[in-house]
């Protein structure tokens, strides 16, 4: 897995001070896509060890909130494989940090077997996840008045409560949605 670049004290893609992975290659292709560079998996540089370290240093900080997965998409399948074992290392070594991630894809077709977007480690993966802003940006539906994702169509989703529940649950901020 190829990523375009890791952002320190990123404070517009998800809540407080957060470490932000935008990983290559994305099949979605939005039209107006904020970042239309890392629809190529070969974008930018290997997601090896060094970036690794880079991140889990800057995650150690006490005022880091979390990680955010941003692309590109995390969710294509190559990705999913290559963060599942990424990402459970973060909840080893940070079980305090929050994780969010975004995706073009339905949350319902993550799970939904026979979907181009999941594989048999994308349950795995939202599991390691606490909030999934998931939908493709649409151009018409666009929206700069919400916070954390671009367009009207696009939700951001509650892991741990959807689990608990069977249903989807939106994440709540405190009526700051």
């Amino acid at each position: 897995m190829h990523y375009g670049e890791i952002k320190t004290y990123d404070i517009a893609n998800g809540p407080g001070v957060r470490v932000t992975l935008f990983v290559s290659g994305c099949t979605n292709a939005c039209k107006n896509c904020f970042q239309p560079q890392t629809w190529d998996f070969n974008y930018g540089q290997e997601f090896d060890d060094s970036a690794k370290e880079r991140i889990f240093t800057e995650l150690s900080h006490v005022f880091t909130q979390g990680l955010t997965l941003l692309g590109g998409d995390p969710f294509e399948p190559a990705n999913q494989r290559a963060l599942v074992p990424f990402l459970r290392e973060v909840r080893e070594k940070y079980p305090d940090k929050d994780i969010w991630a975004f995706t073009g894809f339905l949350y319902e077709d993550l799970l939904t077997e026979g979907t181009y977007c999941h594989t048999e480690v994308s349950e795995e993966m939202l599991s390691l996840c606490d909030v999934l802003v998931d939908g493709r940006f649409e151009e018409d539906l666009k929206d700069i008045t919400l916070r954390f994702r671009g367009s009207s169509n696009q939700r951001l989703i509650d892991l741990p409560a959807t689990r608990e529940t069977g249903e989807i649950v939106l994440w709540d901020d405190g009526g700051h949605m």
